[in-house]
């Protein structure tokens, strides 16, 4: 099953594609067959947990209405509680690393910062380097805490495609800092992630993932949530991103450093993950034509056009490029 969420008449309305790829009101749905209402995909995945027919019930009613083309896309899940990222989850990029951390490293993004289908990423060309970064990003369906590599996909309601649009630019300008601990304030557990340069390097570098990744229209999603039953193995999924109709990347997702089931039983053992909340795995590492390393030789501050995303079982999704000073 398909979900989405679209404007209409001003309003949020959630929507299920039927078999024939056309769209249908959820609220028109659940009004015609006598269904629990449901005025969000959220409010479909908490209603699911205590009602397992309910989906099928939604797909067999939505077949017998009169489906139409979505217009004016929102992000399927509109308000989350959080978004979780995975940083440098890539074997390809992970190649770079002065040291592998052995765990998922994590970053927020905030809910203002998410984007639809359809809808542009505004960038400021002074920002210098921003890039887009295909990833899956899953939604997650019951609270969970302390939960297992076993049981985690057993958590996730569906999936959808996320850019994780990224500005070095920003992050090196604005939010990162380098300090010299004094020795008597100088840990070893500071040290463990990068090469010293000699003993008394005691020097520390502060990058804060504020600006660079919760920028407003930083969050492309959609158009469509995926349900799990359609998703077997997120770990064997292909990636591919365009500028237009040029390739820039070509990956699988069997080049994660860590699966996806790592990432969210990992996660849960520091974050309490709620219903509707999401998190995105990590971006490609391959590069094609033009852009030898995918993702980072794509500068949107620099390019025109609109950038494509397609995953296996997910669908495509595709925001135009604007540049603004100032940014949204």
């Amino acid at each position: 099953m398909k979900l989405g969420t679209i404007y209409l008449d001003g309003k949020i309305v959630p929507i299920v594609q039927g078999i024939e790829g056309k769209a249908h009101s959820l609220l028109d749905v659940c009004k015609k067959f006598e269904i629990a209402q449901i005025n969000s995909i959220l409010d479909l995945i908490n209603l699911s947990k205590d009602n397992p027919n309910l989906l099928n019930n939604i797909t067999n009613a939505s077949e017998e209405l009169v489906g139409f083309d979505p217009i004016d896309w929102a992000p399927p899940i509109v308000n989350p509680s959080k978004i979780l990222g995975v940083a440098f989850n890539n074997k390809e990029l992970m190649k770079k690393a002065h040291k592998d951390p052995g765990v998922p490293n994590y970053f927020l993004k905030p809910p203002s910062a998410l984007q639809a289908h359809e809808k542009p990423i505004i960038v400021d060309p002074d920002w210098g380097a921003v890039i887009p970064e295909p990833e899956i990003c899953a939604v997650i369906g019951k609270r969970a805490k302390h939960i297992s590599e076993e049981e985690a996909l057993n958590y996730v309601f569906g999936y959808m495609i996320h850019n994780d649009v990224t500005s070095h630019g920003l992050k090196f300008q604005k939010d990162s800092i380098a300090v010299t601990y004094d020795k008597d304030m100088a840990r070893p557990e500071f040290y463990t992630w990068r090469n010293l340069n000699g003993p008394d390097d005691t020097d520390a570098f502060y990058v804060y993932h504020t600006r660079s990744k919760g920028t407003d229209t930083f969050g492309p999603m959609g158009p469509w949530l995926t349900t799990s039953d359609e998703v077997p193995d997120p770990n064997n999924l292909n990636v591919v991103g365009y500028l237009d109709n040029e390739i820039f990347t070509e990956d699988h997702t069997s080049n994660y450093r860590f699966s996806v089931e790592k990432c969210i039983s990992e996660a849960s053992k520091y974050f309490t993950l709620e219903a509707g909340d999401l998190i995105s795995f990590g971006t490609t590492g391959k590069g094609a034509g033009r852009f030898p390393r995918g993702h980072k030789s794509l500068l949107l501050g620099e390019e025109t056009g609109s950038i494509h995303i397609s995953i296996d079982n997910l669908g495509t999704l595709s925001n135009p490029i604007k540049h603004q000073k100032g940014g949204a």
